[in-house]
């Protein structure tokens, strides 16, 4: 599924920022990759995009790295929706 368009508050775009900071340049890259993947297919297989269970069961995740990820849901009108990015341990 390509998004038709992604969306994201004020507070994860400050996330995000405070997360690519620490990054080095050939992670930055890495991640620059992945966004461009995302934004073609939502599913490609190398993002390994999944459904999360328990109480953010409405939301999907996709890696990063191998210990991060960027949180999002899918919008009825078939846009994305950032909610949170790092860490398996992050929670909004």
């Amino acid at each position: 599924m390509k998004p038709k368009y992604i969306k994201f508050d004020a507070p994860f775009e400050k996330r995000f920022k405070k997360y690519t900071s620490q990054l080095p340049e050939v992670e930055r890259q890495r991640l620059r990759k992945r966004m461009e993947s995302f934004k073609e297919d939502v599913f490609d297989k190398r993002l390994k995009t999944h459904k999360l269970k328990g109480e953010l069961s409405e939301h999907y995740a996709f890696s990063v790295s191998y210990s991060d990820r960027i949180v999002f849901k899918i919008l009825d009108d078939e846009g994305v929706y950032f909610i949170e990015i790092g860490s398996h341990d992050v929670c909004y």
